[in-house]
């Protein structure tokens, strides 16, 4: 099947589903707390890291609902270092959801992103 395996742990998250929303939460509160702005979110950790793309924008990818659904799951089965950024869960509320609903952190309402919404 040309695919790589690695091993884990039966435990909640498991092990790279425990990194993933930490980090991804963790830049919810960097942008709540004006410590840089969405697009500086991103494109450092896109330059810094060598990610493809930003934590923002891959939670607008995957979804804001599942990343916060992810967060108030493992918050429940492990503890407080998973407690939901709040900025996430007011996106949420206001049905901003990412690509799917044409708004998250940024807009996809056109064929390109335009920029922030917040």
């Amino acid at each position: 099947m040309g695919k790589e395996i690695f091993n884990a742990k039966d435990f909640p998250g498991f092990c790279v589903n425990r990194l993933f929303p930490l980090f991804i939460n963790e830049a919810f509160y960097v942008l709540m707390e004006r410590v840089n702005t969405g697009e500086d979110i991103d494109k450092g950790t896109c330059l810094n890291l060598r990610h493809p793309m930003g934590p923002l924008e891959l939670a607008d990818f995957v979804g804001l609902d599942t990343i916060l659904s992810i967060l108030e799951y493992l918050h429940r089965e492990i503890g407080d270092r998973y407690r939901p950024c709040p900025l996430l869960k007011k996106l949420v509320l206001g049905g901003h959801l990412g690509i799917k609903t044409g708004k998250g952190i940024y807009d996809y309402t056109a064929s390109v992103k335009k920029g922030r919404v917040l």
